[in-house]
């Protein structure tokens, strides 16, 4: 199994999130969100503000592929992801184009989030009623 860290406040790394769940049939990919305090104890050894940055994929070996490469070894993970891995493999579509257009989406993420309608204000404010364990207050 294969563990994603991702930002749980972003609509495009949940949309990703999401996806890939589809595809997982064989439950080989565990998402865990980096607004989670007990995903920073798990992974204390991971820049939090990096991982923020983009998603970090660990792999069974404890491997960490970020970004780009972390969105394309979840691919390998899943049946139906194992076309497009293929694809992104090329150097020119993969380690050029690929890894450009990811670190465009993650820089401009917040700014995308804006674009289709997400209020992160509001999340951020029900996620301020909840407790380290998850227990949340009854708005």
């Amino acid at each position: 199994m294969i563990t994603a860290l991702y930002d749980g406040h972003c609509v495009i790394c949940n949309t990703t999130r999401r996806l890939i769940r589809a595809l997982d049939w064989f439950g080989r990919v565990e998402f865990l969100d980096l607004h989670q305090a007990q995903t920073r104890d798990r992974y204390p050894a991971i820049d939090h503000d990096k991982a923020m940055g983009e998603i970090h994929v660990i792999d069974p070996n404890g491997r960490v592929f970020a970004g780009f490469y972390g969105t394309r070894r979840m691919l390998r993970a899943v049946p139906l992801g194992l076309p497009l891995w293929a694809i992104l493999r090329l150097p020119i579509v993969g380690d050029w184009l690929g890894v450009r257009v990811y670190r465009f989406i993650a820089k401009n993420r917040y700014a995308i989030n804006r674009l289709l309608g997400v209020d992160l204000a509001k999340i951020e404010a029900e996620e301020a009623a909840c407790d380290d364990m998850g227990v949340c207050k009854i708005p």
